[in-house]
């Protein structure tokens, strides 16, 4: 995400996955379901998009302020802009729209 988002996505799942999987080489029967399960779970974060993580990210952010209206209103940008003081209106509306675009 750009300067203008004021936003930094950071990605590093690809890391911990690989953590993970190395520890699964050496897992015992009892840790493997559990360690394959976790694998899982990060390989499919990892497949997230960028505009998906930020359209995750504005939804957790509305639900920390309790903002539980309609994400496409004037009220859902005003109540980002509140969680996060720091966006412009230009940056909020942009994320708003990613986590329109991309419902959970």
């Amino acid at each position: 995400m750009g300067k203008s988002h004021n936003l930094v996505l950071i990605r590093d799942a690809h890391v911990v996955a690989a953590a993970l999987r190395q520890a699964l080489d050496g897992a015992s029967a009892e840790t493997r379901p559990g360690l394959e399960r976790a694998v899982t779970i990060v390989e499919s974060t990892a497949a997230a998009t960028e505009t998906q993580v930020r359209g995750h990210w504005v939804r957790s952010r509305l639900a920390d302020v309790g903002f539980s209206g309609d994400l496409t209103s004037v009220a859902a940008v005003k109540a980002l802009r509140g969680a996060e003081p720091g966006l412009s209106l230009l940056a909020a509306v942009r994320l708003r729209d990613d986590a329109v675009a991309h419902p959970e």
